[in-house]
């Protein structure tokens, strides 16, 4: 239990400055693609396996790494209503945790400003779309929603790799 407190401690510590060079590129071919091998990935950086292994491991242990996951076009596989949904609330948090239960809520986002969050759905046909928009507004605390859809990603945020060498 300390050694999750101090992790946390040097996520929450840890700015871009903090890495250095050979770290910033790790993370940058990384976020680009995390396919080949540790001895492939070194080559390409032009270091030593074991050294890229250990790195690796010290930017999952602080956090930086979260996982590795194929990048998935939900739309080719036929989920083509995706929605973007306001919601308001007088029990916020409890409605986060109401939305993370409902399968088509491919994300929810804590903000500021008119809405309490917004979540993205995802959804096969017109129909589970409108019972995921219902769904939504069902859920208690729930006062009211504001939903629009998704014509075409333009930009997926899976694709966002931010310039941390320049930083």
């Amino acid at each position: 239990m300390a050694l999750d407190i101090c992790l946390m401690l040097i996520v929450i510590m840890a700015k871009v400055e903090d890495f250095d060079e050979l770290d910033r590129r790790i993370i940058e071919l990384l976020s680009k693609s995390s396919q080949g091998s540790y001895r492939q990935i070194a080559k390409q950086l032009d270091v030593h396996p074991t050294t890229l292994i250990q790195r690796v491991k010290t930017l999952e242990a602080k956090g930086v790494i979260n996982g590795y996951r194929a990048k998935i076009n939900y739309m080719s596989l036929g989920y083509e209503y995706m929605g973007i949904v306001h919601i308001y609330s007088d029990d916020v948090v409890q409605v986060q945790k109401d939305l993370m239960e409902i399968p088509q809520v491919m994300s929810i986002y804590d903000v500021t400003g008119d809405s309490d969050c917004i979540v993205m759905i995802s959804c096969l046909d017109r129909e589970d779309f409108s019972a995921t928009v219902k769904k939504i507004s069902a859920i208690k605390g729930v006062l009211k929603t504001n939903t629009s859809v998704v014509m075409s990603v333009v930009k997926n945020p899976d694709e966002y790799v931010p310039d941390i060498m320049d930083a």
